[in-house]
């Protein structure tokens, strides 16, 4: 039986990204992965959850209904967008509330201690462009929206920059979950996170229209 997918009612897609294809593979290949999910975070002490450009907040609440419960984890979001901040708390209280959660206006994971993530979750901008959109100067401009699309030349500018920070963000038993695009070349970057010592798992793709989406998993 299919997990069941939280409501996002309460959002304006007029500010914040509406869940696609993307969002809906990110919630299944998850739902694919329980198992070692479970495994890995299967101590006594809460698995601490970040969501990286959360958006609609529709991927935390989905760990939070339905992989880890309760008090099974502790939940933060962070998005350049303050319209997603906010919508990633209320999709959660929709859809029945956590306690142990929270959201910061960040860019990736910049204000936190090193290495206390468990579980990273990202759905980056991996759609190639000429270049990464400028941060909007006012809350109201219509290019926030831009900003969760656009990732740059090969669509990887801001993936590469997480990438880049996972040994000082994950924890010991961490884990990364990142949504890529055929066009970003996912095998060549697992490539060169296995490299680096990293374990990279494609935990599965799907076609949307004319893109091929993939979910991977980075640990040691």
């Amino acid at each position: 039986m299919s997990f069941p997918t939280p409501t996002t009612k309460s959002v304006d897609y007029l500010k914040v990204y509406e869940p696609a294809e993307d969002s809906f593979l990110f919630l299944d290949m998850l739902e694919k992965d329980v198992s070692n999910i479970h495994f890995r975070f299967k101590s006594n002490y809460p698995a601490i959850v970040l969501e990286i450009g959360t958006g609609s907040g529709i991927v935390t609440t989905f760990v939070q209904q339905n992989i880890l419960t309760g008090s099974q984890g502790l939940y933060l979001t962070t998005d350049l967008n303050i319209h997603a901040c906010i919508a990633s708390l209320e999709t959660s209280k929709e859809n029945g509330g956590c306690t142990y959660m929270d959201t910061l206006r960040a860019s990736l994971a910049t204000p936190l201690r090193p290495n206390i993530i468990d579980l990273l979750l990202f759905n980056p901008p991996y759609v190639p462009d000429e270049i990464v959109p400028t941060i909007p100067q006012t809350d109201d401009d219509d290019a926030w929206l831009d900003l969760a699309l656009l990732g740059g030349s090969d669509g990887m500018e801001v993936t590469w920059k997480l990438l880049n920070e996972l040994d000082s963000i994950l924890s010991s038993r961490g884990a990364a979950y990142i949504i890529f695009c055929k066009r970003n070349k996912p095998e060549s970057v697992a490539e060169i996170m296995q490299s680096r010592g990293w374990t990279a798992t494609q935990i599965g793709e799907r076609k949307a229209g004319w893109e091929v989406l993939s979910l991977w998993r980075f640990n040691r």
